[in-house]
């Protein structure tokens, strides 16, 4: 997958995503193992939890994003949308697994995707602790470790259900009845299943180390950033019904495309 950008303005907007990953990295970091206020978002009967980090990342994200680009929409998490009729549409999770971040675990990140005409073009994940980032070029997956230059990543070739490797958030994320039976049956199938990771098991997939992430319950703002670093690694992303991720729902990651044709039909018998 190419981009429907001029190879200057794309060149132009990956700068910028940088710099605002940048910018959310610096307001993140100082938070990480220490103790706060966890706020839910949820309400009563429910756990959606919430942190100044994530308000304080996602406010220099946008913060930078008007000063840069005042013509181009945002849809973030904590603060919802603004110039939705804009052809570009900045995507923003400012703390992907909130709920690996208050427990001290570093299996979340900041997601930065971008949005053409309602497509994406450009993705970025930065791991603030560990150093890493992950975002996608014009037709190519990039990471950089901490202290270390940009590397291209790929996707491996796993075309057996019988040999991948899969990662799913949590069994929790599924419904019981269709998403839980769906899920079971690539469960029983794949060679191991492992949980927790969020935004970073794709991740994961697309430098070839997994070979399935399969979930539930997305929003646009968990998904649009990592579509571009997968694809462009190699992989595909779906919904379970083969339709664009763009919107989240239900989503299914594969390394290998022969692969992903073949869980689809799994996750819908």
């Amino acid at each position: 997958m190419v981009t429907s950008l001029s190879r200057s303005t794309f060149k132009d907007l990956l700068a910028l995503a940088h710099d605002l990953a940048d910018q959310s990295r610096a307001a993140i970091r100082p938070h990480f193992r220490k103790q706060m206020a966890v706020d839910n978002k949820a309400g009563a009967g429910g756990f959606d939890p919430v942190t100044r980090a994530d308000q304080g990342a996602e406010r220099a994200i946008v913060r930078l994003l008007r000063s840069r680009v005042p013509e181009h929409g945002i849809i973030g998490e904590e603060y919802g949308e603004s110039r939705s009729e804009a052809a570009l549409q900045w995507v923003v999770d400012p703390i992907d697994g909130t709920r690996s971040f208050i427990t001290g675990t570093p299996m979340w990140g900041t997601l930065i995707g971008l949005l053409h005409s309602g497509m994406p073009v450009l993705g970025l994940m930065d791991q603030p602790y560990t150093g890493e980032r992950y975002w996608s070029g014009e037709a190519a997956a990039y990471l950089r470790e901490a202290e270390g230059k940009p590397r291209r990543i790929r996707t491996r070739a796993c075309p057996r259900v019988g040999d991948a490797l899969m990662m799913t958030t949590s069994p929790e994320l599924f419904e019981p009845g269709d998403e839980t039976e769906g899920f079971e049956r690539v469960r029983r199938e794949v060679r191991m299943t492992r949980y927790g990771g969020d935004c970073y098991a794709y991740c994961l997939l697309a430098a070839g180390f997994v070979d399935l992430v399969i979930e539930a319950g997305l929003k646009s703002y968990d998904i649009v950033a990592l579509i571009p670093i997968i694809e462009r690694a190699g992989g595909r992303v779906t919904t379970w019904d083969g339709r664009p991720a763009t919107s989240g729902g239900r989503i299914l990651a594969a390394g290998d495309p022969k692969l992903h044709g073949k869980v689809l039909k799994l996750l819908n018998r």
